[in-house]
């Protein structure tokens, strides 16, 4: 495996020397599409977020800032995913605001229905089957629990289908299809939402 193949795989699971440099970029290349996202998020006022694959922080923090009653559970699979959000939230972690820790999205570690909202920001590329893993959101999810997903790709594009083919396990989904899965596992008022100009997506769903 070439360099730069190894170095975009670390998009999958961060780790080594790679894996940090590859989540120095994350918070500020995925900033936009990431405010975007959540500019699509009605006016609510949950008081439990979990940000599922959190990567390194940035999305959980924003979270915590425009919700500022919240709790945020940040949970990633990688060990140092979990380190550099753990680094980027210290101060609000320490108020006792918001907790990271290592977890699989696949057997999540979340109390039924305890969450109020739910976020997955370029993450679901990664995660082992929609319907699993959905299945294992809505369980969390209160009843009108909200999750809210936003990718840079629409499973369409071109640098997403590159991607795709470089990345070990990475699937580009389109609209449509995490739109079914959704609906298969019990999610109601599913919509997605596609920038102009962009191929990024968000998916908005209530339980």
């Amino acid at each position: 495996m070439g360099l730069m193949k190894k170095f975009f795989n670390q998009t999958r699971k961060p780790e080594g020397t790679l894996g940090k440099i590859m989540l120095s970029t994350m918070n500020s290349g995925h900033a936009k599409m990431a405010d975007w996202g959540m500019a699509h998020l009605p006016e609510i006022h949950p008081k439990a977020v979990a940000d599922l694959g959190c990567g390194a922080g940035r999305n959980a923090g924003a979270l915590l800032k425009r919700y500022p009653q919240a709790h945020v559970t940040a949970i990633d699979y990688s060990e140092l995913s979990v380190q550099k959000a753990t680094e980027y939230n210290q101060q609000i972690i320490d108020a006792g605001r918001c907790t990271v820790y290592q977890g699989d999205v696949s057997a999540l570690d979340l109390p039924a229905e305890s969450i109020d909202l739910a976020t997955a920001f370029e993450t679901v590329y990664f995660w082992p089957g929609l319907e699993k893993c959905f299945a294992q959101v809505a369980k969390a999810l209160k009843p009108g629990g909200m999750f809210l997903i936003c990718n840079e790709s629409d499973g369409e594009d071109a640098a997403g289908t590159k991607f795709e083919n470089m990345i070990e396990g990475m699937k580009c989904y389109t609209t449509g299809e995490i739109e079914a899965a959704l609906r298969k596992v019990g999610f109601s008022e599913v919509k997605s939402d596609h920038y102009s100009g962009k191929p990024w997506i968000t998916v908005l769903a209530r339980k």
